[in-house]
């Protein structure tokens, strides 16, 4: 059963390969032919032509040596351009499904693990194309006409066949060996490798932080203690293809030597030919040559083992629900969370522990509590954006795990406290999710953002390029962006994760007034600790350590929160000098 599911996705990359390789097969079966015209060349050469003074058949073998040269030159260009054609189709497939796999994830899967694991399946995308299509690719189809020149052999020179017999499985047992130990060599030196890109995508993604607090002296010795960690698994495993590669080279020499050694016995003995023995040394360079490059090539095939096994796990990994099984109209907003608790690992703590809680449709809940109290992780468990390990989520009654991502995004926005933007201009971010939008809707949504007065201030307005992530923008204006983007289509209910971390004092009463607003028709939870948004909400959940320990009106709520006074002492002149005195002190 593994086993099956392990190729399955391979399978049907290289389905609608098949016809490509199979002329591939055909053009090597007539390149190989082809190959046998040389030492066949060089026996009559060395047989006939030299002992009988035949010009006139030297003439015309050397005619026919350049035809066949020719043909051999366009069979092997036609066929370089079709393994070209069928790199393009896996690339193309295969680096597709790898993206929308990623895309289909859920978010605690994506979030488990850093984005240069994400990246570097990509580079594993390159290893299948390479080995699917490449120099390796050509070798392994090449490799069984070595039977045609073994055959050859044993009709031309028997007397030197068993010294060949003998050598390859020699050269079998290296391509076995070396694959066993550069398979250990490759995985140390991948995660070696693994590591050193973590820390620059760290480093890039971080670069205002580095330069800000000059961390340079602080990074350098953990980017050079990666980096060589790096460059000594590539010397080991370089030097360990080297010594496989060098003994293959030895093993071949020594195969040419033993047969030339035996032959020439032969030869002294009459049971062989001078030209039986050249073209059987040429024949046996063409049999030892692929065996060869076996080994010195077995990186690419244990590379291309790793890198399925790799795509193997993503895409057998969990995806989310991709169709819904009936279209609902828009509901109403309504938002019940039934037991709710969540943990990001199997053997992990519980980071929400038995939530209840009920969002009416149409109002306004602002939740607070400590850092670490579960707010955010209660964030994002209400649009779908993590599944409970116990309880369910409820919007207008039906649970939410039988809806699609596509149309929980459309009806749950959610606007995260880490904003994020994307390379492009301020409207192309805006209506990202929904590109077909009037400029009318999004004119609305900037002016419920707060964003509208600020872009037609700006000589491109809506059309301002924001640079990578948006670093363009003021930190202020990306989150109005966010805001912006959240509202396109009009969502029934508002998730806001912070939304007036980066806000001004009037921004934020601005965006305050904003939520008031919408909450005429729209259910909102906003995780905050402004007070005039508080102020204004319906609600005020207060969170900690994983629970709801709190809920009602703010003006109920926070009166409770507020530290109580210690009782006032009774004068104590005495206790007080006694205090003073240690304040003193």
């Amino acid at each position: 059963m593994r086993e099956k599911s392990n190729t399955a996705w391979l399978r049907e990359v290289t389905k609608p390969l098949r016809s490509i390789y199979r002329e591939v097969f055909l053009l090597s079966l007539f390149i190989n032919f082809l190959a046998l015209a040389v030492p066949v060349f060089s026996l009559q050469v060395y047989d006939r032509v030299i002992f009988s003074s035949g010009l006139t058949t030297l003439q015309g073998l050397f005619i026919g040596m350049i035809v066949v040269v020719a043909f051999d030159y366009i069979l092997r260009q036609t066929r370089g351009r079709m393994m070209q054609r069928a790199a393009l189709r896996i690339d193309v497939g295969v680096a597709d499904k790898v993206f929308k796999k990623i895309l289909a994830l859920p978010l605690s899967t994506l979030e488990g693990r850093p984005s240069a694991y994400w990246n570097s399946l990509f580079r594993d995308v390159e290893v299948v194309r390479n080995a699917l299509s490449g120099p390796s690719a050509v070798l392994l189809i090449d490799l069984p006409f070595a039977i045609l020149f073994v055959a050859l052999v044993a009709v031309i020179a028997a007397p030197v066949l068993p010294v060949l017999m003998m050598a390859l499985p020699l050269f079998l047992l290296l391509a076995w060996r070396s694959a066993a130990v550069l398979n250990a060599a490759n995985k140390e030196e991948r995660r070696a490798g693994f590591g050193r890109d973590e820390l620059i995508s760290e480093l890039i993604a971080g670069r205002a932080t580095v330069k800000a607090l000059s961390l340079d002296q602080a990074l350098r010795p953990l980017w050079e203690d990666r980096h060589a960690a790096t460059i000594e698994q590539a010397i080991k495993r370089g030097r360990q293809t080297e010594t496989y590669g060098n003994l293959t080279t030895t093993l071949s020499a020594a195969t040419i030597v033993s047969i030339t050694t035996v032959g020439a016995l032969a030869i002294i003995n009459q049971e062989l030919t001078v030209g039986a023995l050249i073209a059987s040394n040429m024949l046996a360079g063409r049999i030892i040559g692929p065996f060869n490059q076996l080994v010195r090539s077995w990186r690419n095939f244990v590379s291309f083992r790793q890198a399925t096994g790799r795509l193997t796990q993503l895409f057998e990994a969990v995806e989310e629900r991709g169709e819904t099984g009936i279209k609902l109209d828009r509901p109403k907003g309504e938002i019940i969370v039934e037991n709710v608790s969540f943990r990001y690992s199997e053997d992990g703590p519980e980071v929400i522990q038995g939530a209840r809680l009920q969002l009416k449709a149409g109002s306004l809940v602002t939740v607070m509590g400590p850092n670490g109290g579960g707010k955010t992780t209660l964030s994002k468990l209400i649009p779908g954006l993590y599944k409970p390990t116990q309880g369910r989520v409820l919007l207008d009654g039906a649970d939410i795990n039988q809806f699609a991502r596509r149309d929980l995004a459309s009806w749950i926005s959610y606007v995260p406290q880490e904003t994020f933007l994307f390379s492009g201009t301020v409207r192309d971010n805006i209506v990202m999710a929904h590109p077909d939008v009037d400029d009318a809707e999004v004119i609305r949504v900037a002016k419920l953002a707060g964003l509208h007065d600020y872009l037609i201030d700006l000589p491109d307005g809506y059309a301002t390029d924001i640079g990578e992530a948006g670093h363009l923008l003021p930190g202020g204006m990306r989150q109005r962006v966010a805001i912006a983007r959240a509202l396109v289509g009009d969502p029934p209910v508002l998730i806001f994760d912070e939304p007036t971390s980066n806000l001004d004092r009037q921004g934020e009463q601005a965006l305050c007034d904003t939520f008031a607003k919408l909450a005429a028709d729209h259910t909102i939870l906003v995780v905050t600790h402004s007070q005039a948004v508080i102020a204004a909400s319906d609600q005020l959940l207060v969170m900690q350590k994983g629970r709801i320990v709190r809920a009602g009106r703010p003006e109920d709520v926070l009166p409770e929160m507020a530290p109580r006074r210690r009782p006032r002492q009774p004068d104590d002149p005495a206790g007080t000098r006694q205090a003073m005195t240690r304040r003193r002190a």
